[in-house]
């Protein structure tokens, strides 16, 4: 079953954006399209709508009750700090095992496409041994890598590349998620990513309202999956 995971050079940076309006792409397309997002730092069940599983939940046509968070977000924390440290603030750990195990049964799930999406940047730490990039070696499926514009995100995404290269993982394309407000123009920060990423598609994702999926940049990025 197709399947691919999203991720980023940093928090904040634009995956949930990402992956939603992938979900509604595909969704207005016709096709039958899933997503778990199964770590969740920051999470105030008060403010659920504007969380990441309510964002991924929306996207999905799935309604925001807890039985439906639980079901894709299954790790969610209070504090918004690193998983590792926020599990540990509420004197829980992250079962790596059991991670990876809930990510394989999702992937076995009958349908056109399923995203995973991380949680903070390719090395955030998930236990005390181990990090995204582990976990994503673990179910090697190609990825997306979404990163900023900001001054330093050149530098930030060509070095996450090459991590993810020295694990033999495949990065399917680089989303350039616009930074509001950044001295760096965001073309010119575009063609720089492509000019060093390998033969790696970087693709150019301004700032959108929210619940867009109209955006070229949606069907280019769903046409290398």
């Amino acid at each position: 079953m197709p399947a691919v995971f999203v991720t980023a050079t940093g928090t904040d940076i634009g995956k949930t954006f990402v992956a939603a309006g992938l979900i509604r792409h595909f969704r207005a397309a016709g096709r039958a399209v899933g997503a778990i997002k199964p770590v969740v730092s920051g999470f105030d069940p008060v403010a659920a709508d504007g969380s990441d599983p309510g964002i991924i939940l929306s996207a999905l046509g799935r309604p925001l009750v807890l039985t439906e968070i639980e079901r894709i977000s299954p790790w969610r924390f209070k504090v918004p700090l690193s998983p590792d440290m926020a599990a540990q603030r509420e004197g829980r750990t992250i079962d790596f095992n059991a991670l990876v195990d809930f990510s394989r049964r999702a992937m076995d799930v009958s349908r056109d496409m399923l995203l995973i999406e991380g949680v903070g940047g390719v090395m955030a730490p998930l236990d005390a041994g181990h990090t995204v990039l582990d976990w994503m070696t673990a179910l090697r499926l190609p990825l997306i890598l979404v990163v900023g514009s900001y001054l330093g995100s050149i530098s930030h995404t060509l070095t996450a590349l090459h991590v993810l290269a020295r694990r033999n993982l495949a990065t399917a394309a680089v989303v350039v998620s616009e930074t509001p407000g950044s001295a760096a123009p965001f073309d010119d920060t575009i063609d720089s990513i492509a000019r060093f990423a390998d033969s790696i598609e970087a693709i150019g994702l301004p700032r959108l309202p929210a619940g867009s999926a109209a955006h070229p940049a949606f069907e280019r990025l769903a046409g290398l999956l």
